[in-house]
């Protein structure tokens, strides 16, 4: 395989990488009803000046499917997280018992269920985006190819290689979008 080849692919299999994961990472921020401590992942509190996450200043973990439990390393910071967690527009409660921070997460509505199913469709197109941006880049740079000397049937090669690059990563977001709606419309 000519060497402009190897590294359109390679450039355009990093690019496409990077939409999955941030894909992955925005997916995992939508609530599908479970508690899970990665829900308070966005949340920042003021300790001592600087905004920092919660994950820094507390162990957050979930004792059943609907508790998320929030237990600081230092009383005073029972205050602050709760601010924090209210302030992040999450939909969640906290309820301070003097030592941890109770958080009951309601069961999610059929209406918000299909607001959550929408949010992550967004966020799947985004990727797609990414995906076709890495598609073009790495056409463009074999076209720049041909034109310092590539050959016409090394340019059609290298342009289907990355069709089918393109094609299997929207497979994969495919995937991910049918997994996350599926968790996202049980009950």
């Amino acid at each position: 395989m000519n060497e402009e080849i190897t590294m359109a692919l390679d450039d355009a299999k990093d690019k496409m990488d990077k939409a999955i994961g941030r894909l992955e990472g925005e997916l995992s921020k939508i609530r599908a009803g479970k508690a899970h401590p990665s829900m308070l992942e966005s949340v920042r509190v003021d300790y001592y000046g600087s905004m920092t996450p919660v994950s820094q200043v507390a162990n957050v973990n979930s004792t059943d499917a609907r508790t998320l439990v929030v237990q600081p390393w230092e009383k005073g910071m029972l205050d602050p997280i709760a601010t924090g967690i209210i302030n992040a527009n999450l939909g969640l409660n906290p309820m301070n018992n003097g030592e941890v921070l109770i958080i009951n997460v309601p069961p999610l509505t059929e209406e918000r269920r299909r607001e959550l199913s929408k949010r992550a469709r967004s966020e799947g197109e985004g990727a797609r985006v990414g995906i076709r941006n890495a598609r073009k880049d790495a056409n463009d740079y074999l076209k720049a190819a041909k034109d310092d000397g590539m050959s016409e049937d090394d340019l059609k090669k290298g342009e289907q290689m990355v069709q089918d690059l393109t094609n299997t990563y929207t497979t994969r977001v495919e995937d991910v979008l049918a997994a996350k709606e599926a968790d996202i419309m049980t009950i």
